[in-house]
């Protein structure tokens, strides 16, 4: 450890998680070592240890390292990151509708974003009926109690425990209804996902709509997760809506913000000349 500079306008602690964080990823701290005590980077950068402290637990919030009761911290193995390019890929999931099934068999959203294959994922789906409370009926355009499909999804990567995404989608049940195939869970992952569910209900999407928040997760999406203490979640709501301006589905979807990025990319139109 070089110390800390207090030079430096970021805070000491700071300082040091990013002393840290370069050691990690350079891979001078390799996956699985047992990092050294508060004690120990105390002494060595000059901290205290309630300095050191908060450096271990920035390290944490990055995902970069991860506490056992008892035995320490040790560094975590890279993860699986997520990169949600929403803006060409909504565009991306309304070609492929089109296409034939061998086609939408090869490949899917989730590997969109991460660049891993059908082989690599699990797929986890649970379907419900329930009735819309007064916010979803809201967010659907629909009265308080209509029937909804209330569907909840995660993928994960055969390489990890931890989920990737959790999504939890809402439709209105008379319309995937027309379909019974759109009833049953067990056609789950389904070639061409939602939009081409609903393209054999007679839908086609104008457009969505995203609204992007941070939070801190709920303690079964911490769990499920395995999101650190203070690590908090992205979510995107992502509502749904057909040529006919109707919204047709709204989905939440909640990613952990330390191996998660969404880009958006917007094609501005040019001034006249």
């Amino acid at each position: 450890m070089t110390g800390v500079h207090g030079r430096d306008w970021r805070p000491r602690y700071l300082q040091l998680a990013e002393e840290l964080r370069v050691k990690i990823t350079s891979g001078e701290l390799a996956p699985g070592t047992l990092m050294p005590s508060e004690t120990e980077l105390a002494e060595t950068s000059g901290l205290s240890r309630t300095s050191v402290r908060n450096a271990i637990r920035q390290l944490r919030e990055w995902g970069l390292v991860r506490a056992e009761q008892g035995r320490g911290t040790y560094v975590r193995a890279p993860r699986q990151r997520v990169r949600r390019r929403n803006a060409e890929r909504y565009q991306w999931e309304k070609d492929r509708v089109l296409l034939d099934e061998a086609e939408r068999l090869k490949t899917g959203a989730t590997e969109h974003d991460t660049g891993l294959t059908v082989d690599d994922l699990k797929f986890h789906a649970e379907y419900t009926r329930v009735e819309a409370d007064a916010e979803m009926a809201a967010a659907l355009h629909v009265e308080p109690g209509t029937p909804l499909l209330r569907r909840v999804y995660w993928t994960s990567s055969r390489h990890e425990n931890a989920p990737l995404t959790m999504s939890y989608s809402y439709l209105p049940y008379d319309l995937v209804a027309a379909n019974p195939d759109l009833l049953d869970a067990s056609n789950e992952p389904w070639p061409g996902g939602s939009q081409h569910q609903l393209y054999t209900v007679g839908v086609e999407l104008d457009r969505i709509e995203d609204e992007v928040r941070a939070r801190p997760p709920s303690p079964d999406e911490a769990e499920l997760l395995d999101i650190d203490p203070g690590v908090s979640v992205l979510t995107v709501r992502k509502t749904s809506i057909d040529t006919t301006g109707r919204v047709v589905e709204v989905a939440d979807v909640v990613m952990p913000g330390d191996r998660t990025e969404l880009v958006y990319s917007h094609e501005l139109q040019r001034w006249k000349t």
